[in-house]
């Protein structure tokens, strides 16, 4: 069985293309597939790499925006749940974990309603 090349033993096209595999699925959500990089030079790197920085960001900012409208109507929501009974948050919030399935796990409900990962946790 053959080791594996270590990060330093890399040439700069070898790492130039592992960096490619991860901006590329950073960007599109999945990993290049049929895309043959074994004869891209380091400009032809470079030129992608601009290209995938600006997918990277578009998509993140309508992520963030997205997020956010989700936050919004998620709190809209509670307030909802405690206008028709619920006696608080914490039964109001019950109450949305029934209705999504989520079991009580809230970073399965953040999935399911589209809030940010880390949306339940209590800062310290």
């Amino acid at each position: 069985m053959e080791a594996m090349t270590t990060w330093e033993e890399m040439s700069v096209l070898e790492k130039m293309q592992c960096q490619y595999w991860d901006m590329y699925k950073d960007a599109y959500g999945v990993r290049p597939r049929g895309i043959n990089t074994s004869n891209w030079s380091e400009q032809d790197f470079e030129a992608e790499f601009e290209v995938l920085d600006g997918v990277i960001n578009r998509e993140s900012i309508a992520r963030q925006a997205s997020e956010e409208k989700a936050a919004r109507d998620f709190e809209l929501r509670v307030a909802s749940m405690m206008d028709i009974g619920a006696k608080d948050r914490e039964v109001a919030l019950r109450w949305i974990h029934e209705a999504e399935g989520s079991n009580g796990d809230d970073e399965f409900l953040c999935y399911l309603v589209g809030l940010p990962y880390g949306y339940f946790r209590k800062e310290a």
